[in-house]
Order: structure tokens, then sequence, then C-alpha cells
């Protein structure tokens, strides 16, 4: 008889459900963005800021920026659990990319907001 021992923290689902949630939300995003700069070709600094004073494609883009973002670390948490066995190393790189992408999300807020 084998007796397994079921370690670690059992959010194999959830993340795999986020991964695939935030990939269509890029996706969409992407397509529909295309579409709009296919019809719309904005060619000046007017009209593309034009194109991004609209409340719906501000937040379009900062919920396809925050979808990235966290795809990313899920991702990127992922290869630090996987390869970095040393606990203090992998500890500071959790923290370090964690800081990068709410840094990111923040500067992606404020370029957003300041048009």
């Amino acid at each position: 008889m084998i007796n397994r021992i079921v370690v670690g923290a059992h959010y194999g689902l959830k993340d795999w459900i986020a991964q695939r949630a935030t990939a269509v939300i890029m996706a969409v995003y992407s397509v529909v963005m295309a579409l709009v700069l296919v019809v719309l070709q904005p060619s000046t600094y007017e009209a593309w800021r034009e194109l991004f004073a609209c409340g719906v494609v501000k937040f379009a883009t900062f919920l396809f920026f925050v979808s990235l973002f966290y795809h990313a670390w899920i991702g990127v948490r992922d290869i630090w659990m996987d390869y970095v066995k040393p606990v203090g190393l992998r500890l500071t790189l959790h923290v370090l990319t964690i800081a990068a992408l709410v840094g990111y999300t923040a500067w992606a807020a404020a370029i957003l907001w300041r048009l």
C-alpha cells in the first residue's frame, strides 16, 4: 500500500483558472483594440488622446494591464517555486517580483488617468 502525503497550498486549480481568465481578458482586449485602431486609425497625438479620453477605454486598458500583471505573477511565482530551492533567495525574488508588478500597475494607472 502506498501512503501519499499531500503537501503544498492546493492552489493549483484556482491559479489555472486565473491564468485562463486573464488570458481571455487580454485576448479580447487585444482583438477589440486592434479593430478600433483599424477603424479609427489615429495618427496624431490628439487622436490618441481623444481615444483614451473615453472612460470605458481607460478602464478596459487598466483591466488589461492588471490582468497582464496578475498573469505574469502566477507564471513567475511558479518558476521561482519550481527552480529556486534556497528559501531566502526564493522569498527575495517573490518580494522583488511583487514590488515590480505593483509598481507597474501604479505606473499604468498614473499614465492612463493623467491624460
